[in-house]
């Protein structure tokens, strides 16, 4: 047997977001039915940033995927997350395919903010409010114009040049784009926070009723975009219980006190497999606590690996005699 070695430029060439989002979308699904096994993540911790080994295994798929985060990378010239990927036969543990993830990583956090608006954004949304615009601004983007009819984005970046870049990638797409400061993104109908940031960017106050919030940044103890007792007023949905309450955005609140982990509503999961309701009114307020899941990238990862066989992409590899050796 070979593995298949599959770099970005191959899963750039294979995966779109409507296949992401429908692989994604499953795997929360088969999450809230408990139908899935996935581990804690495991963390090494540097000075400057992280790395994450995230196993998992769902539906006749499983791998692992080891992935970086470095908030300073940018300054040296390499992503704030990379990742690699590898995709087992559940059979016999044989690895069918080694695959750059950094881009299924992208797709499939962009994938995850779509999904949470379809479930818990207002169905007449159409003004989006971006704080926080690297790499994953545009996954989100991409996912969201699946699931809502988006008129006008607001812009908000601590680099002014990343803030409009950004902008003038909406307008690109047609879509009216202006760069604000933080309070002026957050008035729209969905808000997306993509930050590393360890004190609150976000104020309780400048929320109005009936905002869906994706809040994607928090994804290690310590970190928080919102404002603790703006949770108090919001729906609270999470990717992973354990995960969020470990590193997501109600981490912080948690470990203040601000809120208890019984407050959280559901997992996305349940919502998706109707065990519990989603927006259940325009009023609310509703918050996705994205934390990044390990069934997302080996469920996006079949997904590539499939598609990648069938059009004959990427590099196949004999790793291994075939000696029975171990």
């Amino acid at each position: 047997m070979e593995t298949l070695i599959l770099t970005d430029r191959d899963i750039r060439a294979v995966l779109t977001m409507k296949d992401t989002m429908r692989a994604v979308e499953r795997a929360f699904e088969l999450h809230g039915k408990n139908a899935v096994q996935m581990p804690p993540k495991v963390y090494l911790t540097f000075e400057k940033g992280d790395l994450r080994a995230m196993p998992a295994y769902l539906e006749g798929h499983a791998g692992v995927k080891w992935v970086n985060s470095h908030p300073e990378n940018p300054k040296k010239g390499l992503p704030t997350v990379m990742a690699v990927l590898v995709y087992n036969d559940p059979e016999t543990g044989f690895p069918l395919a080694i695959m750059d993830g950094t881009h299924i990583t992208n797709m499939r956090t962009g994938a995850a903010g779509g999904i949470a608006a379809k479930y818990l954004a207002r169905k007449d949304s159409s003004i989006c409010g971006f704080i926080g615009c690297g790499t994953q601004a545009y996954t989100q983007l991409e996912a969201l114009s699946r699931v809502l009819n988006i008129e006008k984005v607001l812009v908000y970046d601590i680099s002014e040049k990343n803030a409009r870049k950004f902008a003038d990638y909406c307008s690109s797409l047609g879509i009216d784009a202006l760069v604000v400061d933080a309070e002026n993104a957050c008035k729209c109908d969905v808000l997306i926070t993509l930050t590393p940031s360890r004190k609150p960017v976000v104020k309780a106050e400048w929320i109005e009723a009936g905002t869906h919030i994706n809040a994607i940044g928090a994804d290690a103890a310590g970190k928080q975009e919102l404002e603790s007792k703006l949770l108090k007023k919001t729906k609270i949905v999470v990717d992973d219980m354990e995960q969020a309450v470990h590193g997501g955005e109600i981490n912080v609140p948690i470990s203040e006190d601000v809120i208890k982990p019984e407050y959280i509503h559901a997992t996305i999961g349940e919502i998706i497999a109707g065990i519990k309701p989603g927006r259940e009114n325009n009023g609310e307020i509703t918050v996705f606590d994205s934390t990044g899941l390990a069934i997302q990238d080996i469920a996006t990862a079949s997904v590539v690996y499939e598609r990648a066989m069938k059009e004959g992409v990427g590099t196949p590899i004999r790793f291994f005699e075939e000696r029975g050796q171990t």
